[in-house]
C-alpha cells in the first residue's frame, strides 16, 4: 500500500474547520500525521490547495442489488458509484433476490466488496425471513457474519409483537434496527403523495399518516424496550414533530433523510416523469422545509441517499406500474451543498455530522467519520465552489434514474480515499 501526503489540507470535522493548512500523512490504512509541514521522499503526493478535506462520507443507506438484480446494479458498480460520490462506506439493504437473511449471502457480498476494494460495504440483514413480516431471521447469526444492522427495508415490519421481538433480540445481539415507516394498509397501492396534485393527477395517493403512525408506535417500543430504533428516509413534518419530542425525552431513537425529500416536492410528478417516483413519496413545500428545519436543529441525525438504481426500461413504463426509487450516490454531497450549505441551512462542519460524523456513531463504526490521527484514512477532498452538470452518460453507476440530469449543482468531488488507497480521483 502507497504512503499518501496530502497537502495543504483544510480540514472540516464535525466541530469546525481548521484556520490553516496541514498535512496528513496516510499509512498503513490509518492517518498516521497531522501537522502543519510533513516531508517525506517515499509519499505519493496529493495537493489540496484550494480544497477542503473531509472525513470519508458514510451512507447508512443504499440498495447495491446483489444478489439477484444485477441488471440494475452491482457490488461493482455501486461502489464506483460511491466513490465518484466520495463515500468511503455503505450500508447495503436487504430487500435483494434472494432477501439477505442469513449468514451465507452476507458472507457473500462481503467477499464481493473486499474483491471490488473500493469502498466499504456493510451489508444490512433482514429483520423477518424473505421479508415476509411472519417469522424473525437468526438476528444473532446474522450480527457474527457482520450485519451491523438490520432492516426489512422496502417493508415495514408493521407486526407490533414482531417488532418487539425484533427490538429485544437487536439489542441483545448489538445491532440496530432501521426502519421503513409504512403502514401497508394505508398507503395500499399509494404512488405518490395523497393531497391536491394526486387528486388532480387521479392517482393513487399515499397519505402521511401511513409513515407517522409506524413513526409513532415505534417511538414508543423503543421507550418502553429502551431499545434502538433508526428511522429511514423521513418525509413527514409531522414524522419530525414526533422525533423531535422523542428525543427531548430521552428516548433511543435516530433519524435519517434523503436528498430528493429536501429538496422535491410533489408539484413535479405532474409531469408524469417515472424519476419522481420514490418511497416514500415526494411530499408538499411544507415538509421540504420541515426537513429542513429538522436537519438545522439536530433532530434528523444523518443524510442518507437511499441510492435505488433501476433499469431504464422498468422506469419507462407507466407512473403507476414503475418501480419506486432513484439513484443518488454521486449527487448526495453536491445536493447538500447547493441546498443547504450555499442557503445557510447548514454550515461545512454541520454537512460532516450529517454525512460522516453521525453516520459512523449510528452505525457503530468507531474508527470513522473524523480527520484524527490514529483512525482510518476515509478521506474525501471537495472543492466546494466548483459547479458541475449532472450528465446521464456520466453516471458511474449502471442505472441513470436521476430527475437532476440536466441540473447545475456546487461542490465537486476531486478525491476519495478509502483505507488509504485512492479509490477515485476526477
Amino acid at each position: 500500500m502507497k504512503i499518501l501526503l496530502i497537502k495543504n489540507a483544510i480540514i472540516v470535522n464535525s466541530k469546525d474547520i481548521a484556520s490553516k493548512p496541514q498535512d496528513i500523512l496516510l499509512e498503513n490504512g490509518r492517518i498516521a500525521k497531522i501537522a502543519p509541514s510533513i516531508s517525506t521522499k517515499e509519499a505519493e503526493i496529493i495537493d489540496a490547495k484550494g480544497k477542503l478535506v473531509l472525513p470519508g462520507l458514510i451512507d447508512l443507506h443504499v440498495h447495491l442489488r446483489t444478489p439477484g438484480q444485477e441488471h440494475k446494479e452491482t457490488v461493482e458498480t455501486g461502489s464506483r458509484a460511491a466513490a465518484k460520490g466520495g463515500f468511503t462506506s455503505v450500508f447495503c439493504m436487504p430487500n435483494t433476490n434472494p432477501v439477505i437473511d442469513n449468514a451465507s449471502i452476507v458472507e457473500s457480498i462481503k467477499k464481493e466488496a473486499q474483491c471490488v476494494g473500493l469502498v466499504n460495504v456493510y451489508p444490512v440483514g433482514a429483520v423477518t425471513k424473505g421479508q415476509k413480516c411472519e417469522e424473525l431471521t437468526d438476528i444473532w447469526e446474522l450480527a457474527q457474519a457482520g450485519c451491523p444492522a438490520i432492516s426489512d427495508d422496502g417493508k415495514a415490519v408493521h407486526n407490533s409483537q414482531l417488532m418487539r421481538l425484533a427490538l429485544e433480540y437487536s439489542k441483545m445481539a448489538g445491532v440496530f434496527i432501521i426502519q421503513h415507516c409504512e403502514d401497508p394498509c394505508l398507503s395500499h397501492r399509494g404512488v405518490m403523495n395523497e393531497g391536491l396534485v394526486s387528486t388532480t393527477l387521479g392517482l393513487k395517493g399515499w397519505p402521511e399518516v401511513a409513515e407517522t403512525i409506524i413513526v409513532a408506535r415505534d417511538i414508543e417500543l423503543a421507550r418502553y424496550l429502551k431499545a434502538r430504533v433508526h428511522f429511514a428516509h423521513m418525509s413527514c413534518g409531522r414524522s419530525i414533530e414526533l422525533i423531535r419530542m422523542a428525543k427531548a425525552k430521552g428516548i433511543p431513537v435516530t433519524a435519517e433523510v434523503c436528498p430528493h425529500h429536501f429538496t422535491l416536492t410533489d408539484d413535479l410528478v405532474r409531469s408524469f416523469d417515472t424519476n419522481y417516483k420514490v418511497n416514500p413519496p415526494l411530499r408538499t413545500a411544507a415538509d421540504v422545509a420541515a426537513m429542513k428545519e429538522g436537519l438545522a436543529d439536530g433532530t434528523i441525525d444523518c443524510i442518507t441517499t437511499d441510492h435505488a438504481p433501476h433499469a431504464q426500461e422498468e422506469k419507462e413504463l407507466e407512473f403507476d406500474h414503475a418501480p419506486f426509487g432513484m439513484i443518488g450516490l454521486e449527487t448526495s454531497l453536491a445536493l447538500t451543498i447547493t441546498e443547504l450549505v450555499e442557503k445557510k441551512v447548514l454550515t461545512f462542519p454541520q454537512l460532516v455530522e450529517k454525512m460522516s460524523t453521525a453516520p459512523a456513531r449510528v452505525g457503530g463504526l468507531a474508527n470513522k467519520g473524523e480527520i484524527r490521527e490514529g483512525l482510518d484514512a476515509d478521506i474525501t477532498i471537495i472543492d466546494p465552489k466548483k459547479e458541475w452538470v449532472v450528465r446521464k452518460e456520466e453516471f458511474a453507476s449502471k442505472s441513470h434514474n436521476s430527475p437532476f440530469v440536466g441540473r447545475t449543482l456546487k461542490g465537486f468531488v476531486e478525491t476519495t480515499i478509502c483505507g488509504g488507497k485512492i479509490t477515485y480521483q476526477a
